[in-house]
C-alpha cells in the first residue's frame, strides 16, 4: 500500500500584496493629510490679519505678571496702557542670546538716568525659563521692571524678529522706533530726550 504524501498547501501569491496594499494607502493618506495641514496653516499665517506694529502706529497692549521682586510703581501686575503718560522702552530678551548681554548694562543705566523722568525700561523675556532669567538679571544687578513673555504672546503680538529687539513708546503710547538687534547708549540718549521734551 502506498501512501499519499500530501501536497504543502501554499497561499496565492496574491495574498501578501492584499495585506500590503490597505498598509500603503493608509501611509499615504497619512501624509495627505499631514501635507494638506501643513498647507492649511502656511495659508493662515501668510493670510492673516495681523501686521507687525511699526513706527507711527500705536503700540499693542498687553498684560505682564511681572517677576518677583521686578515690578514697576509698585505693582505685580500691569498692562502697557497704565503706562501711558511715560515713554516706554520696551525690550525683548532672553538669557540665552549673546547680544543681549551688550546691552544689558546700557538699558540698565538708561533706567537709572532716566526713570525719575517718566521712563519705563520694561524688560520683557522671550522663550527663556524663569530661572535662567532671574539668574541672568542677578549678573548684570539690573533693577529696571521685567516679565516673562507667557506663551509668547507678547513677542507674537509684536511679531518681532529676533531677540534682541527694542520698540521705543512716546507718552501717547506711539511707537516712536523700533531697534532690531543691540541698542547703544547715544542712540537711548538721542531718543529719550526729545521723546521726554514732546
Amino acid at each position: 500500500m502506498t501512501e499519499t504524501i500530501p501536497t504543502p498547501t501554499t497561499q496565492p501569491a496574491a495574498e501578501p500584496a492584499k495585506t500590503r496594499r490597505p498598509l500603503r494607502l493608509s501611509i499615504v493618506l497619512l501624509w495627505v493629510g499631514v501635507l494638506t495641514l501643513i498647507a492649511l496653516l502656511g495659508w493662515g499665517l501668510l493670510n492673516s490679519t495681523a501686521e507687525r506694529p511699526e513706527v507711527g502706529q500705536q503700540a499693542p497692549d498687553f498684560d505682564v505678571e511681572f517677576f518677583d521682586g521686578y515690578g514697576w510703581d509698585g505693582r505685580t501686575t500691569a498692562n502697557l496702557a497704565d503706562m501711558r503718560g511715560n515713554v516706554v522702552v520696551l525690550n525683548f530678551w532672553a538669557s540665552w542670546c549673546v547680544e543681549c548681554r551688550d546691552e544689558t548694562p546700557m538699558l540698565e543705566s538708561a533706567w537709572q538716568r532716566y526713570a525719575d523722568q517718566g521712563v519705563v525700561v520694561l524688560g520683557v523675556a522671550y522663550a527663556d525659563v524663569e530661572p535662567n532669567s532671574l539668574a541672568y538679571m542677578k549678573e548684570f544687578g539690573v533693577s529696571f521692571p521685567h516679565a516673562p513673555d507667557l506663551g509668547t504672546d507678547i513677542s507674537q503680538t509684536y511679531e518681532i524678529t529676533g531677540v534682541p529687539e527694542t520698540f521705543i513708546i512716546d507718552k501717547e503710547g506711539v511707537i516712536r522706533h523700533v531697534q532690531i538687534g543691540a541698542v547703544n547708549t547715544a542712540m537711548l540718549d538721542q531718543i529719550i530726550p526729545g521723546l521726554l521734551a514732546q
